[in-house]
């Protein structure tokens, strides 16, 4: 099954294009990475995917809702969590997990059971009484997470989730992500960084709103034989640059 499929995807700002013709596809239970430096395109992508802009022109269809004729039957398969998330610091972190349960409509035994789980594997448990502003960096990704989790979505886009997080909070942050994907939920993943571009199973190189590549990162790497990942894209984007300044 696809879960998220773009074609002809654009973005227009006045005389800015900031997403430009972009088509793919992304099949059920997959991480995507969507990778490119500040500026690319990768929040607009995003917003566009979860019915928070509409293109100027092209279409796309997330877990077989149309993003702008189904924009809001489409919410209730998404989680989005945006560079920003929007905690309430002077919440704990069990009234901001509940506070989005309501915004979902998740109640009764369903409420208990997942907010128990999503506390549990993000490590939460312990810090349930704790307001949200006195978390470390890492953590309060990790509570974001579990509100974007709370209704059970089937596609999770993540927007730069670990900017400014330390690395072992990006290991942990990851290895949630890795075992949703044993529930075959299929994560949408913007980063600039290329060591969490090669954790994913497919990645989309995005550079001044053009999908420059997008396939496996070792058949990418092969490609342009090239050892590791920036050091292709380096080689893609000053390709890319040379044609376009022809």
């Amino acid at each position: 099954m696809t879960s998220i499929k773009a074609v002809s995807l654009t973005r227009k700002f006045d005389n800015i294009t900031a997403v430009d013709d972009l088509s793919f596809e992304v099949p059920e239970g997959e991480i995507f990475g969507l990778v490119g430096p500040d500026g690319a395109g990768k929040t607009t992508t995003m917003r566009l995917l979860t019915g928070i802009l509409e293109p100027t022109s092209g279409e796309g269809w997330v877990y077989g809702k149309h993003i702008v004729k189904e924009s809001e039957s489409l919410k209730d398969n998404i989680g989005y969590m945006s560079q920003r998330f929007g905690l309430y610091e002077d919440l704990t972190v069990m009234e901001n997990v509940n506070f989005y349960a309501d915004i979902y409509c998740v109640s009764g035994n369903e409420r208990s059971d997942r907010i128990e789980k999503l506390l549990g594997f993000s490590g939460l448990t312990p810090f349930k009484g704790r307001l949200a502003g006195k978390l470390s960096g890492g953590m309060k990704q990790k509570l974001g997470l579990a509100c974007a989790l709370i209704h059970t979505p089937k596609v999770l886009f993540l927007d730069e989730p670990t900017n400014g997080v330390d690395p072992v909070s990006r290991r942990d942050f990851w290895k949630i992500l890795y075992n949703l994907l044993k529930e075959k939920v299929t994560i949408f993943y913007a980063t600039s960084y290329l060591d969490e571009a090669e954790r994913c199973k497919r990645v989309g190189l995005i550079h001044k709103g053009k999908m420059l590549r997008c396939d496996v990162p070792d058949k990418i790497k092969e490609e342009f034989k090239a050892k590791t990942l920036e050091e292709a894209f380096i080689k893609i984007i000053n390709e890319w640059e040379s044609h376009a300044g022809k």
